[in-house]
């Protein structure tokens, strides 16, 4: 079997809820894929305060975006930064905690039963944190025009100053517009033999799996948050 199917999967696979603050609803489907590749994680109550909603996109396998969807919101939770209010410091460390996990002993039989090799898989990566009104919000939309998209992300392609110069730091290249020529993303979950530099921390390798952290203040007239990968999407 190929990469590809002959025709597309389009059975979706759907669920809703809501509590006393927000609703939600997600949908996904495996598409013109081999295999499903994508996990999410909806948490309406990760604790009194707090709502989690994530979505992994996966490259060649599925394996990692299932074992954070399993795991990366429990780690939200356990960091001492969490319990000290610093939500966006706890979700970093949640994201770089993940290859820390894979790369033990347990979770390389964890991953072994979800179906792939963990040197061959990459999640996606972007952190956000919705919070009410307040002064820890970095970006603020009272002049965004009303009824208007407002973009919360970039994809962090190889070629992008900050991304390149930390790349070819680390030792790697870019050619095609692709990491060393193979991978088309420089920040990732797994992809380890990106990661090999032992001089240098995980964030500065070259790929990384440290997020972008982009804290967005709620207000009265936001009506509704996207998360989606690519594919259907």
């Amino acid at each position: 079997m190929g990469v590809y199917l002959s025709t597309p999967k389009t059975e979706k696979l759907s669920e809703d809820g809501e509590n006393d603050k927000l609703r939600f609803g997600l949908s996904s489907m495996q598409g013109w894929r081999a295999s499903m590749e994508d996990a999410h994680a909806a948490y309406l109550d990760l604790d009194d305060s707090t709502s989690f909603f994530g979505v992994y996109d996966g490259h060649g396998g599925k394996a990692v975006a299932k074992f954070c969807a399993k795991h990366l919101h429990q780690q939200v939770l356990k960091h001492e930064a969490y319990s000290a209010g610093d939500i966006g410091t706890s979700v970093q460390k949640a994201f770089l905690r993940m290859d820390e996990m894979m790369c033990g002993q347990r979770g390389w039989r964890e991953l072994a039963v979800l179906g792939d090799k963990m040197d061959k898989f990459s999640g996606f990566f972007e952190g956000f944190v919705w919070s009410p009104k307040g002064d820890e919000a970095n970006d603020h939309f009272d002049d965004w025009p009303p009824e208007e998209a407002y973009n919360l992300s970039k994809d962090h392609k190889p070629d992008l100053e900050l991304e390149k110069d930390r790349i070819l730091k680390a030792g790697g290249f870019i050619q095609v517009g692709r990491v060393n020529g193979s991978l088309n993303l420089a920040r990732a979950i797994g992809d380890v033999e990106f990661k090999q530099n032992k001089s240098l921390p995980a964030e500065r390798q070259i790929v990384t799996a440290n997020p972008d952290i982009n804290t967005v203040e709620i207000c009265d007239d936001d009506e509704f948050l996207v998360l989606a990968c690519d594919g259907i999407w």
